[in-house]
């Protein structure tokens, strides 16, 4: 049975996809903050695994993938899910401290798992694995008054690429998966406070296929970097 950890799993993206790999017969680690909401999302199954976790810690990082191990027996595939959007506003309205949380938990936490990840994956028998980050249309583009989300997603970009040069060596894939107006929490706020012109949106459960078909591949197969998104987003071409 393959195993994936899917960090932020509680909520939106992240829960999506936890459901879709447990119903297909996946050993899922289900990792966030928020231990009844993960309980929520597992359903009581046999193959999952609840791991309250602060990504911004990285000694609760390491014991929450140790307990993932132990349970599950090796660590094939990371979803590196975990993120916030944060204030939006223009950069002299961000304080510090809003900087610091965002940039904690976007780059930090995804760095400190990845960390975790690939030690793992090169330490077990059979080595190797892989490493799925969830990047952003904003990895590319921005939306107005994203800069600390912005910010952070394109040093994603810069994560993925690194992972995927140093874990050849190691049979470790790393990809990005760039989503753009999946149907979650956080886009049901824009659309909110949009009510007369709401954004084109899909729902978050395309986003949970996708990344199902990029944990599915072969050892020797990698979807280096992967955008989806609602398909009349003004993303291609000029308004």
């Amino acid at each position: 049975m393959k195993t994936i950890l899917i960090t932020g799993a509680s909520a939106g993206i992240g829960a999506a996809c936890a459901r879709t790999f447990l119903d297909h017969g996946w050993r899922v680690g289900l990792l966030a903050r928020g231990e009844a909401a993960l309980t929520q999302v597992a359903d009581g199954k046999a193959n999952a695994i609840v791991l309250p976790c602060d990504v911004t810690d990285p000694d609760s990082v390491d014991a929450a993938f140790d307990r993932f191990v132990d349970w599950a027996g090796r660590l094939d595939v990371l979803f590196n899910n975990a993120g916030m959007f944060g204030s939006a506003a223009p950069i002299d309205e961000i304080s510090v401290e809003e900087w610091n949380l965002v940039r904690s938990v976007n780059l930090d936490g995804m760095f400190y798992c990845a960390r975790a990840a690939f030690a793992r994956m090169r330490a077990q028998n059979p080595q190797g694995g892989r490493i799925i980050n969830n990047g952003s249309i904003s990895a590319h583009v921005p939306r107005e008054g994203s800069v600390t989300y912005t910010t952070t997603k394109h040093a994603i970009t810069g994560l993925t690429r690194t992972l995927s040069l140093d874990g050849r060596a190691f049979d470790i894939a790393c990809g990005q998966i760039d989503i753009g107006n999946a149907r979650t929490e956080l886009l049901e706020g824009i659309i909110a406070r949009n009510p007369d012109n709401p954004p084109p949106t899909m729902s978050v459960d395309d986003v949970a296929k996708a990344v199902l078909q990029m944990a599915e591949l072969a050892p020797e197969a990698n979807v280096q970097f992967l955008t989806l998104m609602a398909t009349k987003m003004p993303y291609i071409g000029r308004g």
